[in-house]
């Protein structure tokens, strides 16, 4: 039985074929489904700093074929601030969730975006001065939220969690921690990526599909959540894991990027 018959009968399909299924979908049913990106890790590849990620160049005007054929229901939800991942893949332009689900830009245009406190403004510039020392730490500043990269210095981890949770405190209820693929982030509370998906399902060219969630890390877990719960299709980048709520898998973001290809040819 292919994946996709298992999945519409109701059986949970075999983990390792998340390729097989969005093949199938989106090859043949293109107006029943909604599609959900991450960025980093599951459409790009992972690089030491979040300012060396690589976007291939002909991956903008792929997507932005894919979107053209799924009637504009393709949405970006990443841990981006929304202009730095406007930046990544122009001249093309798509909803986005970014800061987890914070911010959102919707279909129509509209943007939502909490606003940093003064206080918040201050610790970000204290956690700046306080690992300016720590060779292989990176504070990446991103408005409303603030991440804590530690990939080239993972030794590093056992320091930066008590410092992190020490300015979550600081920033008060407002704010959550989040952790993910080297790195403890502090971002707005008032929403997550399961929200950001929710949301979409609402809005005029996602409203009535059912939903495709593509990530990689633990940060994607909310979206993968919701999507189940709602009949959707959740797809985990990398090895099947035990512990994810993914329904499927695709080995790498290069894999993703081939089926991208392969949809729009």
């Amino acid at each position: 039985m292919s994946c996709q018959k298992q999945f519409l009968s109701g059986s949970k399909p075999d983990a390792v074929s998340g390729e097989d299924f969005i093949l199938a979908a989106l090859s043949t049913d293109l107006e029943s489904w909604a599609l959900f990106l991450d960025i980093d890790g599951t459409l790009l590849d992972l690089a030491e700093t979040p300012d060396a990620v690589a976007v291939p160049p002909s991956l903008p005007a792929n997507l932005d074929d894919l979107s053209r054929k799924l009637g504009g229901a393709l949405a970006l939800v990443t841990g981006r601030g929304l202009d730095y991942a406007d930046q990544l893949f122009s001249p093309s332009h798509f909803p986005i969730a970014g800061l987890h689900g914070a911010e959102r830009r919707d279909p129509d245009g509209r943007v939502h975006k909490p606003a940093a406190t003064a206080e918040f403004e201050r610790l970000k510039a204290d956690l700046i001065a306080d690992t300016a020392n720590w060779a292989g730490v990176l504070i990446e500043d991103k408005g409303a939220a603030v991440a804590a990269h530690y990939r080239l210095a993972p030794d590093r981890k056992l320091e930066l969690e008590p410092l992190m949770e020490r300015a979550l405190i600081r920033a008060g209820p407002n704010w959550t921690i989040q952790h993910g693929k080297m790195v403890i982030e502090i971002r707005p509370a008032s929403a997550d990526k399961g929200h950001a998906v929710a949301a979409f399902l609402a809005q005029p060219a996602f409203a009535g599909r059912r939903a495709i969630a593509i990530g990689d890390d633990v940060t994607d877990e909310a979206m993968f959540r919701v999507v189940n719960r709602l009949g959707g299709y959740s797809i985990r980048i990398g090895p099947p894991l035990p512990a994810s709520e993914a329904l499927g898998a695709i080995p790498s973001a290069e894999a993703l990027r081939g089926i991208i290809a392969a949809l729009v040819s």
